[in-house]
């Protein structure tokens, strides 16, 4: 974790949240105008299944990232300036383990409520809040953290299961 004073943020309105409880209120008007086929059994037990793992697991890496935030005693939103750079608890393994989780939460609920067109929208959320977000914050932890950040960001993946940093 590496502190420094807090300067411009890098938004003025929180996109994330927005964005995905957005992509979801969508989602629901769209079921219920142009509803989309489920799987039958026992297909649709399976992907219940999932869904609630998918949701377990954004549950657990939302509550982690919110206690690597409570610990190192800087802000959370994502319109506000960081006054830290974490790197430690789910930040070892993504930049942005709470729009992951976000990600996987609007997924897995599709999945476990049947809605299909949740899994449009995780993932039309997820790639607005990468160009309206993430390369904002970026922009942001890079100027105000300097090679702490270029460190961090050349081992750590911004999404899971990306190879070093993207451009």
């Amino acid at each position: 974790m590496t502190t420094t004073s807090s300067p411009t943020p890098p938004n003025r309105l929180p996109w994330p949240p927005m964005l995905y409880l957005g992509a979801v209120a969508i989602a629901f008007v769209l079921g219920r105008l142009m509803p989309l086929a489920w799987p039958a059994e026992p297909f649709a037990t399976v992907l219940l299944m999932i869904g609630v793992l998918m949701i377990v697991i954004a549950v657990t890496l939302e509550l982690a990232a919110a206690a690597a935030f409570r610990k190192a005693r800087t802000t959370i939103l994502p319109h506000r300036a960081a006054s830290n750079l974490i790197t430690n608890g789910p930040f070892r393994y993504t930049r942005n383990p709470i729009y992951v989780a976000n990600t996987l939460l609007v997924a897995g609920a599709g999945l476990v409520f049947g809605l299909t067109w949740l899994l449009p929208a995780a993932l039309a959320a997820a790639a607005a809040t990468h160009y309206l977000a993430i390369l904002r914050e970026e922009k942001h932890l890079a100027a105000q953290f300097g090679k702490a950040w270029q460190d961090y960001s050349a081992r750590v993946p911004r999404w899971i299961g990306q190879a070093g940093r993207e451009k």
